[in-house]
C-alpha cells in the first residue's frame, strides 16, 4: 500500500516546493519595491536591508543585486580610507561582480556593473583594476564612449602625479620644463619617459576613441590637451617635437572651448561646466 502512495507523496512535495519558490519570488519583488521607495527617499540603510532580503528570497533577481550594489556605492565616501568605508565599496563591488557572472544578465546590466566596479576601484586609487573593468565595459559595448574617456583620465592621473613629484624633488615650479642640459633634470626626464610613455600613448588613443564616438565630448577634449602636455614634457631631447605637442595641446583647448560654447548656445539659460586644469 505504501508503494502506491509514494508517487503521490513525491508529487505533493514537488508542488509544495514550487509553491514555496513562487512565494519567495513574490516576496523578493515586494522587498525590491520597498527598497526602491526607501532609496528614492535617501534612506539608504533601509534600502540596503530591503534589497538584501530581495536577493535572499530570489538570488536570480538581477535588479535587486543592481540596486543593492548601487545602494552600497551610494554609502561609500571617495577618499575616506577607513575600514567601514572601504567595506561599503567592497560590498558594492561584490554585488556588481555577481551580476557580471550571471549568464542571463542583459548587456546594459553587464555594462553598468563593469562601470560601477571600475568607478569604485578608481576612487580607491586601484587604477589597474579600474582600467580592467572599464575595458570590460568597452568590450561589452564598444559604442559607449565613457569607458574610453575614463581610461584616458586614469592614464593622465598616473602620468601627472609622478611628474609633479619629480619637479618637487628638483625644486622646479609645476610649469617649468625639464632642461636636458641639466644632468639631474635630464635623468628625471629619461626616467619619466620610460615610466609614463605607455600611459601617454594609451591615454591619447583612448581619448581619441571617446571623441570619435561622441564628437562633442568636451571633457575628453580637455583631457586630450592635458595628455599632449604630458607628452611634451618628456620630449627632452627633441625640442621641435615638444613644440609640436604643445601646439596640439593648445589646439585641443580651442576645440574644448568652441564645443562648450556651441553646447551653451543650443541650451539657452544653462551654463557649461568649466574646470581649472593643471598644465
Amino acid at each position: 500500500m505504501k508503494k502506491y502512495n509514494r508517487p503521490l507523496t513525491l508529487a505533493a512535495m514537488a508542488l509544495a516546493l514550487l509553491a514555496t519558490a513562487g512565494c519567495n519570488k513574490l516576496r523578493a519583488r515586494d522587498q525590491l519595491n520597498k527598497g526602491v521607495q526607501a532609496y528614492k527617499n535617501a534612506k539608504y540603510e533601509e534600502a540596503i536591508d530591503h534589497f538584501q532580503q530581495a536577493v535572499d528570497f530570489d538570488p536570480t533577481l538581477i535588479n535587486a543585486k543592481m540596486y543593492l550594489a548601487t545602494a552600497y556605492a551610494q554609502q561609500y565616501i571617495p577618499g575616506a580610507d577607513t575600514p567601514d568605508n572601504n567595506k561599503m565599496a567592497e560590498q558594492a563591488i561584490e554585488q556588481y561582480k555577481q551580476v557580471l557572472d550571471m549568464p542571463h544578465a542583459a548587456r546594459d546590466q553587464k555594462v553598468n556593473s563593469a562601470k560601477g566596479v571600475a568607478y569604485l576601484y578608481l576612487n580607491m586609487k586601484k587604477f589597474d583594476e579600474a582600467k580592467k573593468y572599464y575595458r570590460m565595459a568597452s568590450d561589452t559595448d564598444p559604442n559607449d564612449p565613457e569607458p574610453y574617456y575614463s581610461v584616458g583620465v586614469i592614464d593622465w592621473t598616473a602620468c601627472y602625479q609622478p611628474r609633479m613629484e619629480e619637479r618637487a624633488k628638483l625644486g622646479l615650479k609645476p610649469e617649468e620644463n625639464l632642461n636636458p642640459k641639466n644632468k639631474d633634470q635630464k635623468k628625471a626626464c629619461d626616467e619619466l619617459k620610460v615610466k609614463n610613455g605607455p600611459a601617454i600613448s594609451e591615454g591619447i588613443e583612448s581619448l581619441n576613441k571617446a571623441i570619435q564616438l561622441r564628437p562633442d565630448y568636451d571633457d575628453a577634449m580637455a583631457y586630450m590637451n592635458l595628455m599632449y602636455r604630458e607628452k611634451a614634457d618628456v620630449e627632452c631631447d627633441d625640442l621641435a617635437a615638444r613644440a609640436e605637442d604643445l601646439k596640439t595641446a593648445d589646439g585641443w583647448v580651442d576645440k574644448t572651448m568652441a564645443t562648450k560654447k556651441a553646447k551653451a548656445e543650443k541650451q539657452p539659460g544653462q551654463q557649461g561646466i568649466t574646470m581649472d586644469q593643471p598644465k
